[in-house]
């Protein structure tokens, strides 16, 4: 019975599998980068001014602000970075998990817009925290470096 549960299932259109099985790793860089470009540009702001988010971090019971709102800039600038390369990528999508699980619940309670207002945090938190688990793949510099966390 393990046997049956660990098979692949099988393609309606059998001839798609080659193209599938060339695309699936490119698929899965093309994610990361863009995720981390993203997180690049929504840090980009923060990063110039980073003592700007002091009253907003603050006011999630982040104290004192003065030291979170530059540790928020720098995970989601530098994180963003480093997950577009593919370098420390496990830690950097810990990092940027655990910014964006805070701004789940900040968009979700604090500002109480619920689900959608949510949704795309949700989302890149999904997004990062399957490259916490997963690492990055043979299109990154850790795998070019040869080793990764």
């Amino acid at each position: 019975m393990s046997e049956l549960s660990n098979a692949r299932p099988r393609l309606i259109l059998p001839s798609l599998g080659g193209l599938y099985g060339a695309l699936g790793e490119s698929a899965e860089t093309l994610l990361r980068v863009v995720a981390g470009l993203l997180l690049v540009t929504h840090g980009y702001g923060k990063i110039i001014n980073p003592f700007g988010a002091v009253g907003m971090v603050e006011s999630l019971g982040f104290y004192p602000g003065v030291f979170w709102s530059p540790l928020l800039a720098a995970t989601e600038f530098f994180g963003g970075i480093l997950l577009a390369l593919g370098l420390l990528t496990r830690p950097a999508a810990v990092a940027t998990t655990i910014v964006l699980a805070v701004t789940i619940y900040f968009h979700w309670i604090v500002k109480a817009e619920g689900l959608g207002g949510a949704e795309k945090s949700i989302l890149w938190a999904a997004i990062t925290l399957f490259f916490a688990i997963r690492g990055a793949n043979s299109q990154s510099v850790d795998a070019k470096l040869g080793r990764q966390f």
